[in-house]
């Protein structure tokens, strides 16, 4: 398909046809996030069939002109999401990915920062943090690069949260923190329930909830990905609802509060690294680092996290 000379309205480009890039662009499709989407993929063959599975259920879906392209079609994109890399296998951790995806990301930025300069990227491919890294020390603009980092995971925890209390999500305002992988971590005392601390709301309703059981509960979301991936060989829906919403924030300025993934600035005594903290989002990328009060043993574990990814960089020498 010839590059598209004129962009109309927002645009998004999609590195990578995987099952995951392939349901991202899916999502926003069917959301309408943008009005033009272009999936770029090394197999030309599967993105063309990606897109064109999606177009041809256009009919049922708010208006988006999708269509599968190379780099230079990527011109005047709004965002730009980086799935490209080897998905991760069943027992294997997320650092394992380390070395491969980051050899394919830097073959990846020369090409897409050439058309690209001035785009938001949002980092999907794992290990999540070390390829966040990667963009910045390749010297994109830090205010423009998010890493997904533990959004999903703060996701899956407001939802296992949730169905123990026996209440929407919605009323849930909990998030993972740290490394998307073996060292992230709660901040119990930020948690909240229906505006109250979360230990008061157990209080408020004559229940109690003991540190065994939210060690318990930190297990399960650290290992709810693998489980997935056991199960089906992958994950790509909850993640690419995920960046759906990124995508939404950034297009429509909303400012909205995430955990995402950028580089820390040496906040809490943190490294040179990316990992996760709370982060205002919108046209931009990233606006505003906040700042929140972490009790001492949430002080450390930031710390513990840092130096797990700060140990992981130095190997591999980024």
């Amino acid at each position: 398909m010839s590059i598209k000379d004129e962009k109309k309205g927002t645009k998004i480009a999609v590195l990578g046809a995987g099952n995951v890039g392939a349901t991202i662009a899916y999502t926003l499709t069917i959301k309408g996030v943008c009005s033009e989407l272009v999936l770029v993929d090394i197999d030309k063959a599967k993105a063309e069939g990606e897109a064109m599975d999606i177009r041809q259920g256009i009919n049922f879906c708010p208006s988006v002109d999708i269509y599968a392209g190379d780099y230079p079609d990527t011109k005047g994109a709004d965002i730009v999401v980086i799935s490209v890399g080897v998905g991760r296998k069943p027992g294997q951790s997320r650092m394992e990915l380390a070395k491969t995806n980051v050899d394919i990301i830097n073959q990846v930025l020369p090409e897409i920062t050439k058309h690209c300069p001035d785009s938001v990227y949002v980092v999907v491919s794992n290990p999540v943090d070390i390829l966040t890294y990667t963009l910045v020390r390749y010297g994109i603009s830090r205010n423009k690069i998010i890493g997904t980092g533990t959004m999903l995971d703060s996701a899956r925890l407001r939802s296992i949260l949730a169905d123990r209390l026996e209440i929407s999500a919605e009323s849930v305002h909990a998030n993972v923190f740290g490394e998307h992988g073996d060292t992230s971590f709660v901040p119990w005392s930020l948690t909240t329930v229906a505006g109250m601390n979360m230990f008061e709301y157990f209080r408020s309703i004559n229940r109690q909830i003991s540190m065994d059981k939210l060690k318990e509960i930190e297990t399960a979301v650290r290992q709810a990905g693998a489980a997935v991936i056991e199960a089906k060989g992958a994950t790509y829906y909850a993640i690419a609802l995920s960046v759906n919403k990124i995508c939404e924030c950034i297009l429509r300025d909303s400012r909205s509060v995430m955990t995402v993934s950028t580089l820390t600035d040496g906040i809490y005594g943190t490294e040179d690294v990316c990992l996760s903290l709370p982060y205002v989002i919108g046209a931009d990328g990233v606006s505003q680092r906040i700042k929140v009060n972490l009790n001492p043993d949430e002080d450390e574990m930031i710390r513990k996290s840092s130096k797990a990814i700060k140990k992981v960089i130095d190997e591999i020498g980024i």
